[in-house]
């Protein structure tokens, strides 16, 4: 694995949390977290496979 890939495994499941942390919080709302977990996920998939 290189750098990036470490870093993007590294980076997704914190994002995910975050937004997860944010909707319990009630910052954000159930589109904003299905929203910011798809993102992040298809950003770092597309970027893992990329590579």
């Amino acid at each position: 694995m290189t750098d990036a890939q470490i870093g993007l495994s590294i980076a997704t499941p914190v994002i995910v949390i975050f937004a997860i942390t944010l909707y319990r919080m009630g910052v954000l709302q159930r589109t904003g977290v299905v929203s910011a977990v798809i993102a992040a996920i298809a950003i770092a998939a597309s970027l893992f496979l990329q590579r």
